[in-house]
């Protein structure tokens, strides 16, 4: 059985379930949007923040789950999507999953207010009914996804990005968001419990192995293929380059820097940078941070007894740094 197919046996019915409950939150009384909100399910990916939301619940609640839960996986992925809907735009970004973004089929007016109407009806969801605590998780996450977002663009300008600089940019971006899905798992069935901020920490370690791992497939791993040098064009600072950088000559830093902000769209230029980056150990170096983050994430699910959501949740933090896309 495929690690996809054994990480979502447990929480199957529920998945099955949440599909339906998502497509009815995203209804409308504007034909043109039930299009669109039509188009984006049925192009879903890996669904992987709602499998947190429910097996992170089902772990803490012998194995159920409730209304709450279903909403806290709802309101997640609504917030998730408008987020990747606004992203689109904002990275003039025309293809998704191998599928037209939405800007691209309906241009930039129509994706930003999807991506508006789709982040009020995750709200409203938790409104309507009383999900108070719910929606203070979710709020949180996307201040801190903006924020993370703000500084990265700041700080791109200069190039002048820390190890710790890195870690926050990351933790906001993109572990905040995978922090938020265990968290809403706890929050749904125990609500004002320690294992609320518990699981938000564990979702935390996750997602910054995640990111890692992403940073990792620029630089085309040998499972993975050819270097990308994607996130050099873009002039973002990863963790393999910040170590580079910190670790390199002062002649070799100004050669690197003046590569990224001048010559990062020379495709020869970004080659050498890749072999510099390799040949530094800067992959080595993200790869071990990357296992810390995992091994940490798998040390906090070790006080609760063998189940079949404690293994999957386990499947789960291997997948995130063994995924080959």
């Amino acid at each position: 059985m495929k690690t996809s197919a054994r990480i979502r046996e447990p929480i199957d019915k529920e998945m099955e379930l949440f599909e339906k409950k998502f497509h009815q939150s995203m209804s409308s009384k504007v034909p043109l949007l039930n299009r669109i909100t039509y188009y984006i399910v049925n192009r879903k990916g890996k669904q992987m923040r709602p499998m947190f939301v429910f097996l992170t619940a089902k772990l803490l609640n012998e194995g159920q789950v409730n209304e709450r839960t279903y909403r806290g996986a709802s309101v997640i992925e609504l917030i998730h999507t408008a987020s990747l809907v606004h992203d689109d735009v904002v990275d003039e970004s025309f293809k998704r999953r191998g599928f037209f973004s939405i800007n691209a089929l309906w241009k930039n007016k129509i994706a930003v207010l999807v991506g508006d109407f789709l982040l009020a009806r995750g709200m409203l969801l938790s409104v309507d009914n009383g999900d108070f605590d719910l929606l203070r998780i979710i709020s949180a996450a996307m201040r801190e996804i903006s924020e993370g977002e703000l500084l990265q663009l700041e700080k791109a300008r200069r190039l002048d990005i820390t190890e710790e600089v890195y870690y926050e940019i990351i933790r906001q971006k993109t572990a905040t968001l995978i922090a938020a899905c265990c968290s809403l798992g706890a929050a749904s069935v125990r609500p004002d419990s320690e294992y609320v901020e518990m699981f938000r920490k564990f979702g935390e370690r996750c997602g910054m192995a995640f990111q890692i791992k992403d940073d990792l497939f620029d630089y085309g791993e040998n499972r993975i293929g050819k270097p990308t040098g994607i996130d050099i064009k873009e002039q973002k600072m990863t963790l393999p380059l910040i170590y580079a950088l910190n670790s390199a000559s002062e002649r070799d830093r100004k050669w690197l820097i003046n590569s990224v902000k001048n010559y990062n769209t020379d495709k020869k230029r970004v080659r050498e940078v890749i072999d510099f980056v390799k040949s530094s150990g800067g992959l080595e170096y993200a790869e071990g941070r990357m296992q810390e983050f995992k091994q940490e994430a798998l040390e906090m699910l070790k006080p609760f007894p063998q189940s079949s959501y404690r293994e999957a949740l386990e499947l789960m933090v291997n997948y995130v740094v063994d995924r080959r896309q």
